[in-house]
């Protein structure tokens, strides 16, 4: 059975998570060099979420595009 079009989740739906696992917060703790294999995971310090904005291509009219490419118009 095929899923409808409406509920399928498109590529710009998908929001950041505010709240990492215990297993994500050690990794990035270690890239920044706060974290040894010593440490307790109680107490573990906070990690900072970075939210990610993509951004939308310009859409480049096909004539603009030719011409960037070296290319002339035939007529």
């Amino acid at each position: 059975m095929t899923m409808d079009r409406s509920l399928k989740v498109q590529a710009g739906a998908i929001k950041s998570r505010n709240v990492l696992t215990r297993a994500e917060r050690i990794s990035r703790l270690k890239e920044l060099d706060r974290w040894s294999d010593e440490m307790n995971v109680v107490g573990m310090a906070k990690v900072r979420v970075l939210k990610i904005s993509l951004k939308k291509k310009k859409k480049v009219k096909k004539e603009e595009a030719d011409e960037k490419k070296g290319g002339k118009k035939k007529k």
